[in-house]
């Protein structure tokens, strides 16, 4: 009687401890997304990058709004050009993290080539 209790002991210490540990990676990746931890949507946004100084600076075609760029190395090397961005965006901070960028063409302005 006495090894059963000290081994129901031991998985309930065990399973606590796992517990535990998946409470705190999901405390982690949430902290990872903003300071605030709140979640930011990640959105294909179609427009310009501008580098304005040492700011960057990304101007959206469908509203003509304008985003700070969190991380501006990955857009460099793009200033004027017309970009796709995938990116999360922080409309409380009216910024932006870019996780990829693609080129478009001159005349791929609102999504698609234009057909007759």
């Amino acid at each position: 009687m006495k090894k059963l209790m000290v081994c129901l002991l031991a998985v309930t210490f065990a399973m606590s401890l796992t517990a535990f540990a998946q409470q705190d990676n999901m405390g982690q990746g949430q902290m990872s997304q903003g300071d605030s931890g709140a979640k930011a949507p990640l959105m294909t946004l179609k427009g310009t990058v501008k580098m304005e100084g040492d700011k960057t600076v990304f101007v959206n075609d469908k509203d003509g709004k304008s985003w700070d760029v969190m991380n501006p190395d990955k857009l460099q090397g793009h200033d004027g050009h017309h970009v796709q961005l995938s990116a999360h965006v922080y409309a409380d901070k009216n910024s932006i993290h870019v996780m990829s960028v693609k080129m478009l063409k001159s005349g791929d302005k609102m999504g698609g080539s234009m057909s007759q």
